[in-house]
């Protein structure tokens, strides 16, 4: 697949960008490049490939979800501008 410019000139119009044709064709060019890399990765045979979720193998240290400190609703509560039997009180947004 290739992009002419016009196709370029298209995108632009509906990303409500303004382009003159000389960066429209440097676009195109960027563009048209991106679609090549694609198609070659896609023609790459990984039928036998596992899918994996990270290609090193990587795992992420996360630290375990405990509860660290208690909720403090009258300490919380003093910020509200209005409350109500301990919530907050919003406006009304639909009718």
């Amino acid at each position: 697949m290739s992009l002419k410019l016009a196709d370029v000139h298209r995108i632009a119009l509906l990303a409500r960008i303004e382009i003159t044709d000389a960066q429209a064709q440097e676009s195109a060019d960027q563009l048209n490049d991106i679609l090549a890399m694609i198609e070659r990765i896609s023609r790459v045979d990984t039928t036998d490939v596992a899918p994996m979720s990270h290609p090193l193998d990587g795992v992420q240290r996360l630290r375990p979800d405990a509860v660290t400190e208690q909720p403090d609703r009258e300490r919380t509560m003093v910020n509200a501008p209005e409350q109500q039997d301990g919530l907050f009180l919003v406006p009304r947004v639909v009718e």
